[in-house]
């Protein structure tokens, strides 16, 4: 008998070393990049974060935290944050050096594992600081794109999860990735990197804020685990592709037989002014049946027809990019302006995306008390001021 016990406890313990790792969501330390706006430099350091140029580049300067308190803000660059207060400014350079950072997962990523992540980007439309060729003041706009590395140390670039289009965009866009490791990956690196193929290295800029959790998800082609979750709406990834592999888009309607109808003209209820016809690009319209709750940027339900509206003419409309404007009147302190302004831009884009709107259409910036449209002496002229508009950035 003693034998027979020894033997089945050996059998259970070998048993569970062989059992495989289940996915959870996997997490980040300061997500947002949350410290104290400073530029980078000697001693200087982001909180959860390690400075892999330091390591990769030696005598190099580490990544800024933006933005600076004021109007002129850090190398001219005053876009308010995404998500918090701060966020990440990183550049390449025209002597071959890039910047980048990293950190250890809260859990491993699986090898063949899928797993959903979503970042806000954007590009500084002025980052202006000496370029180290010719020593000479010199503006890091040319685009580039942010790649993520996964590894088993601290900044080890062994495998290239996910790499993003170039960023163009001066205000806030979502992005969305798919990430399927090929190993398990301990530690993660988001470095700035040049739009390939390139013949010189030149100097750039990109901005980095609300990085989401990796969480699980459904690879492409695997079965759905349950009807409930065969119901869910697919994620989009960062070519505006759900997992199917088929672009986001408004379906078409079938009729008694099974056979699909054309897709019907879009036709706005609330706003008027979205004729797809008669739009031009550069053209603003406020959204002024769009509300929120008072100094918040939870949208009330009020306000779901006119965002529906906007849905219906995005996603009938094949090739246009706007950007969704928030603005504050002049009672609140600058800081909390921005922070307001830009929440509420951004609950309108992800309202706009969660509702089957490809993320490459929308754009989001918080531009405080800057642009009033009335006085702000009067009552009346603070509430007109207090809004959110959408610029039409591109019809091609």
């Amino acid at each position: 008998m003693y034998i027979k016990s020894f033997t089945l406890v050996c059998f259970m313990y070998v048993g569970l070393g062989l059992t495989a790792q289940d996915p959870v969501d996997v997490y980040l330390i300061n997500p947002s990049f949350e410290d104290r706006p400073h530029r980078g430099g000697p001693g200087t350091s982001i909180h959860g974060w390690i400075d892999c140029g330091l390591i990769n580049f030696l005598g190099e300067s580490p990544p800024d935290i933006h933005p600076a308190p004021g109007n002129e803000g850090f190398w001219k660059n005053n876009l308010p944050a995404a998500e918090g207060a701060t966020y990440l400014g990183m550049v390449v350079r025209d002597n071959n050096t890039y910047e980048s950072v990293g950190q250890k997962l809260s859990s491993p990523l699986l090898k063949n594992q899928c797993y959903d992540f979503t970042i806000y980007l954007s590009r500084a439309a002025k980052y202006v600081s000496l370029t180290h060729m010719t020593q000479a003041e010199g503006n890091y706009t040319t685009p580039i794109v942010i790649r993520i590395w996964g590894g088993k140390y601290p900044c080890d670039e062994f495998e290239l999860l996910a790499e993003s289009e170039a960023v163009n965009n001066t205000s806030w866009q979502i992005n969305n990735f798919k990430i399927k490791p090929k190993r398990d990956i301990q530690y993660i690196t988001f470095a700035a990197f040049y739009k390939t193929p390139v013949l010189f290295p030149y100097n750039g800029n990109i901005l980095i804020d609300g990085c989401s959790p990796f969480k699980v998800s459904v690879c492409p082609g695997e079965p759905i685990a349950s009807a409930s979750e065969s119901s869910r709406t697919s994620p989009v990834t960062s070519s505006g592709k759900s997992q199917s592999g088929k672009t986001n888009t408004t379906p078409t309607s079938a009729s008694s037989d099974g056979s699909d109808k054309p897709k019907a003209v879009f036709k706005p209820r609330i706003l008027t002014e979205l004729d797809p016809k008669k739009i031009k690009q550069g053209q603003i319209i406020e959204l002024k049946n769009l509300y929120f709750q008072p100094d918040s940027f939870r949208i009330t339900e009020k306000s779901k027809p006119l965002l529906d509206d906007l849905v219906g003419f995005l996603n009938s409309t094949e090739k246009v990019i706007l950007e969704i404007g928030g603005h504050t009147n002049n009672v609140p302190p600058d800081e909390y302006c921005d922070m307001l302004s830009t929440a509420r831009a951004k609950s309108v884009a992800e309202y706009l995306i969660s509702n089957g709107v490809e993320q490459n259409k929308v754009q989001f910036k918080g531009y405080g008390k800057r642009n009033p449209i009335m006085s702000n002496k009067t009552q009346s002229g603070r509430l007109r001021n207090q809004r959110v508009e959408i610029k039409i950035l591109s019809l091609e």
